[in-house]
């Protein structure tokens, strides 16, 4: 399976690409608002949280 979001992306990107990731981030307690100018990977690790787990969700979102 190819990956629509990989974790070098920006989220406020992602999310104005993919709206519906918002909930995924917050599920996740990724802080999309403040991090939300920085990458996923970064933002995530900064929040204390599994970069590969966001990822599989957050592709799992787009996906279906």
């Amino acid at each position: 399976m190819s990956r629509l979001i990989t974790k070098d992306m920006i989220i406020n990107e992602v999310i104005r690409k993919f709206p519906r990731t918002m909930k995924v981030f917050k599920d996740f307690k990724v802080d999309s608002c403040c991090g939300g100018g920085f990458s996923i990977e970064k933002t995530a690790k900064n929040d204390g949280v599994d970069v590969e787990s966001l990822l599989k969700a957050l592709n799992a979102c787009v996906a279906g």
